[in-house]
Formats: C-alpha cells, structure tokens, sequence
C-alpha cells in the first residue's frame, strides 16, 4: 500500500485525486488548514470524508510541513493548495505569492529535507500562458502571466523544476487547463453559470451578471484530470505535462450549453457586467496535450456538453432540494 499526501485536499482536485487514490489502493493523507469551519464537503459528497486522513499543517508553515513528512511515511506528495481565485488575486496579491508561490517552495523543501526520493507533484496552471504567445499553448510556449495567481504558479512551476534539476528528485509539473466539475467553488464562473441556472429555472433568480463572456478557456472534467497528475508520477522520469481537451470554447457557449439543458435562452437572462471583467484579461487559451497522449497514455474522457449537462443536473437536483451538495464552498 503507497502513502500519498495531498494538499489542497478539500478542494475540487483534491476530493476527485483522493477518491482516485483510494481507489487504486492508496492511504491518502490530506492537508488541512484550518481557516474555515466547513471544508470537507467535497469529500463527504464523493463518499470518502472518513476514508482520508486530515493532518494539521500549512503550506506557509515549513515545520508543520516537515513535521508530517517525518509522521509519515510518503511515496507521493501532491501539491493542489493554493489561493487558487484569479479575481481574488489582484486584492490579495501578498496572500497569493505567499501560499500559492512560497507554499510550493515550503513543500518542496520539505521533501528534498525529509526524503528527497518522495515523488513530487505539483498543480501548474495554464493561467501562466496569459497573453498567449502561441495560438495553442504547449510545453515549450512561452509563458506570459496575467494576474497575480498566474505570477505566482510560475514561480512556483520554475522552483519545481529547479528543485529536479538541482537536487535530483522526481518533481513533475501538470500544467492543467480549466477543470470543471460539480465541486468546483460558487466563485468560478462555470459554477456561477450553472448555480445560476437552476435557480432561474427553479424560479429563485431573474438575471445573471458575469463579465466577459468572449473570454475562451479549454474546459474538461476535473475527475478526468487527477488521473493525468498520478501518471506522471509512475513514469521513470520527472517532466512537465500540458493537460488540456484541445477544444477552446467562450464563456457565452457555455451559458448557451447551460441554459439549453434546461430549455432556456441564454439571451434572455444573461448580462456582462463592468463590475465582473478583471484588469487584465486573458483572451483565449487552448492546450495541445499531444505529449501526455504520447507519453502517459491519457486523453480527456468527458466532451464540454457532458460536462455542463453534468454539472447542470447536480445544481438541478441541490436547488430543488433533492441533494445537499454545498452551494458556496471554494
């Protein structure tokens, strides 16, 4: 039985990699920090809250960190904590570097200190291509950050690489692009989109304010992506890996999916508002993951129409109070 650590544990990627993990037969051990009163629900909804063990610590606490390392025995170290809200970012811009780009570099540290052979991975982000240098991004496009979330995942992206080629350990980076689900936060506009639909299909709202709706992202289905972040470290050696469906898509063609799963027009309900656009946008982003096909045999399973039906009927069912999955959780 292998011993992995996850950080970030409570959010969307971490809920979906533990269940992943334990279902290959994995003790997971998930990094809990305790600023909040509820963070679990994402686990209790995957039906694996008491199946994971919660360990006190902090990605900005190297003690606590080493700390757990020495508790525990680890094969593989998963790095998904971070303040991981772009718009958050540029009101937070100090919290961001610290967790999101020093955070990186604490656990880092912590493995090369405790155990340099634990295989490392750590949450990349397609967020660093920003403005785009390449029409599809892959792992050699230049990157060109646009926020301060983006700045401090390639901080912690270089340091990742840095520490495999410095030290010798078998840290990988997934540079993932956009990942959805029915966990994703209230906050990320997929979520905001289909939160958004139920309610007015349920009677409960009239408008739906969001900002640009031009703005292109490549979404997929998160529960495809933990298995791209495990592949990588069974591989013999440590790389970086685009994770991506290769389709690009508006945010107007997701309220339209969105709002068809219900029978409604988009038009009729949809607004871009000034007060949701941000300081400075990221166009378009389109991910060319030919090297994890080739390399790590993976592909993205669930087409975009799947995925908003999918997380359509999930808001449906917790509106209509058939289900208690939370609303507002990040």
């Amino acid at each position: 039985m292998k011993n992995a650590l996850i950080t970030g544990v409570t959010g969307q990627d971490g809920a979906y990699l533990s269940k992943f993990l334990l279902d290959k037969g994995y003790r997971v051990y998930g990094l809990l920090a305790r600023r909040a009163s509820e963070t679990t629900w994402r686990l209790r909804h995957l039906g694996i809250e008491k199946d994971v063990a919660l360990v006190d610590g902090d990605l900005t606490d190297l003690s606590s960190l080493v700390r757990i390392l020495n508790n525990f025995t680890m094969d593989e170290v998963y790095n998904l904590g971070a303040q991981s809200f772009v718009a958050t970012s540029w009101t937070q811009p100090l919290l961001t570097g610290h967790v999101t780009g020093l955070g990186a570099v604490n656990l880092l540290e912590a493995v090369r200190l405790v155990d340099p052979k634990i295989r490392f991975y750590q949450a990349s982000t397609s967020e660093m291509f920003g403005k785009i240098q390449d029409p599809i991004q892959s792992e050699n496009t230049p990157f060109y950050p646009r926020s301060p979330y983006g700045v401090a995942k390639l901080y912690a992206h270089w340091m990742t690489v840095n520490y495999r080629e410095s030290f010798g350990m078998h840290a990988s980076s997934g540079i993932l692009f956009n990942h959805e689900s029915p966990l994703r936060g209230i906050e990320f506009v997929t979520r905001k989109i289909t939160d958004a639909v139920a309610r007015i299909r349920c009677g409960q709202q009239d408008v739906l304010h969001l900002g640009n709706l031009e703005a292109k992202r490549d979404w997929g289905f998160a529960g495809d992506y933990v298995e791209a972040m495990w592949l990588m470290l069974q591989q013999d050696d440590p790389d970086d890996y685009v994770v991506a469906t290769g389709r690009t898509s508006s945010v107007r063609d997701f309220c339209e999916l969105a709002f068809r799963c219900v029978g409604l027009n988009y038009a009729d309900y949809v607004v871009s508002d000034q007060r949701y656009r941000r300081p400075a946008e990221v166009d378009v982003l389109l991910g060319d993951a030919s090297k994890a096909r080739t390399k790590l045999g993976w592909r993205s399973k669930m087409t975009l129409e799947e995925l908003v039906a999918h997380m359509v009927d999930a808001d449906m069912r917790r509106i209509s109070g058939q289900q208690t999955l939370a609303a507002t959780s990040s």
